[in-house]
């Protein structure tokens, strides 16, 4: 697990042995099988978590039962709720394995040392966070402005196999529209 997570960084920067090892010290492989949670609702979160394997997702269950899907995390994705991790106030998510999945948490306090003393590891976390940022804006822009067709083709770009990998009242969910529109939207596609 840890060499996936290993070979991701490096992809993303040049990493040394020696700054891996300071990482490998603390990091801790988890292995989930499907349904399983990585995190609920009302705990709290205290880790950065990077998806070696399998598939993640995050949503929420409003009060009339409903679940709604904020986010599929794929292989090399990685997930958490941040606002608990910053805040330190109970998580208002689920995260949950829809796969069985393998993910490396690192502890927040140690990794806030680590990034310290790695800079290069520092500036690709602030980068992440901000395309993280870009992203979330992107989606609430989505959902305010686009049709459920943009909203479909939007996701399959960003998720370009995930269609293969659940079902579609998830992809509805995921998207804030219904099942039957999604239906619908597909069905027009394939006549195109």
């Amino acid at each position: 697990m840890l060499h996936i997570f290993h070979d991701y960084l490096h992809a993303k920067f040049p990493i040394t042995e020696q700054e891996f090892a300071l990482i490998e010290q603390v990091a801790i492989q988890r292995r989930l099988r499907k349904r399983q949670y990585l995190l609920q609702e009302g705990d709290v979160w205290k880790y950065d978590a990077f998806v070696c394997k399998g598939l993640m997702r995050t949503y929420r269950v409003d009060d009339k039962g409903q679940e709604h899907i904020i986010q599929f995390c794929p292989e090399n994705w990685w997930t958490g709720d941040r606002q608990s991790y910053v805040t330190g106030e109970p998580a208002r998510y689920n995260i949950e394995a829809y796969e069985d999945s393998e993910v490396i948490l690192i502890p927040k306090a140690d990794f806030r040392e680590i990034r310290m003393k790695i800079p290069a590891l520092n500036n690709f976390i602030f980068d992440l966070l901000e395309r993280s940022f870009i992203a979330l804006q992107n989606r609430v822009n989505s959902n305010i402005m686009h049709t459920a067709e943009e909203k479909y083709a939007q996701f399959l770009k960003t998720y370009p196999d995930m269609s293969n990998r659940v079902p579609l009242h998830m992809i509805a969910s995921f998207l804030g529209i219904t099942p039957e529109t999604l239906s619908r939207v597909r069905s027009h596609q394939l006549k195109k």
